[in-house]
């Protein structure tokens, strides 16, 4: 709780301008956390079997550079930055950096791209296209619907089911194709993946419902308000716990994630600290693989 009432607290103004506080807000809008809890989830599920070799290793890096650069992809948009940050701290920051961010797209671009033909991934390209197809298009506006080209998070709804279905493909669907085990091999696991991830997605909804709903974008907070998309929330984090005790998953690192994930979801409100959101909120993507390594 204490590391709660820290993210809930707006700092003291002569910290504002500090460089923990710069290097913070580089590590936390830059999505190098986000990245990392990417990584380590893979690195999780990679453990499950044998032990690491360096075609482990290098597909943790390749997920790490993957995500970094879809997600930078993402926060360089041109009409994202025609936007008024209004009161976010996380947007004006990528506003400021819009060229940073371009470049480190770039490099993890590079190394994607090294990794993806150095381990032969290529020879999955079938199966990893539409994968791709979808972490891209959620953003860019190239499908015409209704009269103008929209993203795949413009559909109703679909926005934290294609987040949730990425997220858990990219951290359990590569390791077990890596290990060349079918996903009905994984299927609980990938099912535990997707509904926290989708759980804690419905909590960005929260943050951004005031702007979906001006957008006219169907989320579950525009369409079932604050006290109905964190019941949705909660019933998917039900979920996650009764899928990883069936899984068998470490009760206690279970029990601690589910928990943490909860306070978060009622917690949740659209006018929280950036911090809140980047720090915290992500951060529980990180608890399960953290307790794991340390048990």
């Amino acid at each position: 709780m204490a590391l709660i009432s820290a993210v809930l607290t707006p700092p003291a103004p002569s910290l504002r301008f500090s460089w923990p506080r710069r290097l913070l807000d580089a590590v936390l809008y830059s999505s190098v956390w986000l990245s990392g809890a990417a990584a380590a989830q893979t690195a999780y599920t990679l453990h499950l079997w044998p032990p690491l070799d360096g075609a482990g290793y290098r597909l943790v890096l390749l997920v790490f550079a993957a995500t970094l650069l879809v997600y930078n992809l993402d926060a360089a948009l041109p009409f994202k930055h025609r936007q008024p940050a209004g009161t976010s701290g996380r947007k004006a920051w990528q506003q400021r950096h819009r060229r940073g961010l371009a470049l480190l797209a770039a490099g993890a671009a590079l190394v994607t791209g090294g990794l993806f033909l150095a381990d032969g991934w290529w020879r999955y390209l079938p199966k990893l296209l539409p994968l791709a197809a979808l972490a891209l298009l959620y953003s860019w506006p190239l499908l015409r619907w209704r009269g103008r080209r929209r993203a795949l998070r413009e559909v109703p709804l679909l926005k934290v089911f294609l987040i949730a279905g990425v997220w858990s493909l990219v951290t359990v669907g590569l390791p077990a194709l890596l290990l060349h085990h079918p996903l009905t091999a994984v299927a609980g696991l990938l099912a535990l993946r997707f509904c926290l991830v989708l759980a804690l997605a419905i909590v960005f909804d929260i943050r951004d419902v005031s702007r979906d709903r001006a957008a006219g974008t169907h989320t579950f907070p525009v369409l079932l308000g604050l006290r109905g998309a964190k019941l949705v929330a909660l019933a998917f984090l039900a979920a996650t716990l009764v899928l990883g005790l069936g899984w068998g998953m470490p009760r206690l690192g279970l029990l601690f994630t589910v928990l943490l994930a909860a306070t978060v979801i009622v917690l949740a409100h659209e006018r929280r600290d950036d911090y809140f959101f980047a720090l915290l909120a992500d951060g529980v993507l990180l608890v399960p693989p953290i307790l794991y390594f340390l048990s």
